[in-house]
């Protein structure tokens, strides 16, 4: 495993503000940007590399902004969190390591989010309103994930919310080079979305002993290790089953079918999952696992429609 982060080993600022972000995570953003972009030219539309460009950066500075600032919420869950598996739970320790105070962390979050908000303007005025109100949900669930009143992840709902904000991602790549709702994105994209949600399930085993001292009523809190264990083959199964349904309706080309490749490491972290759910410390394979199916469904998946 990685060192956790320090102040000694950070006094570059940049570098400390950069890796605040959890840049490692934004791959799964990058990657449902693919798939927005790849569902749009399978229909035939063709791509503004400008707008494009924007589209992924814009995307990926609004969920860095999601992760300080779920830092920030979080911070006093993870400041308790004595088995995270470092760097995949426990959030990213700059503020528990003394590397960023709470301050610091609150403001740079937000600062993120509001330099989202030109750039959303800018491509809904080229691509259509309904941009406005995509990009819109996506930062409400963005910050309402983790933020009180709502914290929907303390309310068991985390898991939705992803699952919700990364479609969303789907959507919005699409809509900006398209210029409109279509069937296709929603098709392809719901199962990246579930499969990025179950990374966020299976992550939450390590921290439910801290989460549920500091209150967080999470859906592994709520059902307990040896129920919640089966929520994992649940939210996949639901991922893999969405695209073959897909598949059969012709909703997608026949191409799309590699995307079912990454199935046998869905099923190994289910397994692994099964084994060791009152046991935290054995998770740190299944999750990289689950992590790397993810991404690998949503490259096989884009490359499938952009190429078939």
């Amino acid at each position: 495993m990685p060192a956790e982060p320090s102040a000694a080993a950070l006094s570059n600022p940049l570098l400390r503000y950069f890796l605040a972000t959890r840049p490692a995570f934004l791959s799964v953003t990058f990657t449902a940007c693919l798939v927005g972009l790849a569902t749009a030219a399978a229909d035939g539309v063709a791509l503004n590399p400008v707008t494009s460009l924007v589209t992924v950066l814009f995307a990926l500075v609004a969920h860095a902004g999601i992760n300080v600032l779920n830092d920030y919420y979080d911070a006093t869950a993870d400041g308790t969190n004595v088995e995270r598996i470092y760097p995949f739970t426990g959030g990213s320790r700059f503020i528990q390591n003394g590397v960023l105070t709470q301050r610091q962390t609150r403001l740079f979050g937000l600062a993120l989010l509001a330099a989202v908000v030109p750039a959303g303007l800018a491509l809904a005025a080229q691509a259509g309103a309904g941009l406005v109100a995509i990009g819109a949900s996506g930062l409400f669930i963005g910050w309402a994930y983790s933020a009180p009143p709502l914290a929907l992840a303390s309310r068991g709902l985390g898991e939705a919310a992803v699952a919700a904000g990364w479609l969303l991602v789907v959507l919005g790549t699409d809509y900006v080079q398209r210029g409109a709702l279509a069937p296709t994105p929603l098709a392809a994209g719901l199962s990246q979305a579930l499969l990025v949600a179950a990374v966020l399930f299976i992550n939450q085993f390590p921290d439910r002993r801290a989460d549920e001292a500091a209150g967080k009523r999470t859906l592994v809190v709520r059902l307990g290790p040896r129920a919640a264990r089966w929520g994992y083959p649940v939210i996949a199964g639901g991922a893999y089953g969405w695209l073959g349904l897909q598949l059969v309706l012709n909703h997608l080309p026949g191409a799309a079918t590699l995307a079912l490749v990454p199935l046998p490491l869905s099923a190994w972290a289910a397994a692994e999952l099964a084994r060791h759910a009152a046991r935290p410390a054995h998770l740190a394979g299944a999750i990289r696992t689950t992590i790397a199916a993810a991404l690998l469904h949503g490259l096989l998946l884009a490359g499938a429609l952009a190429f078939a």
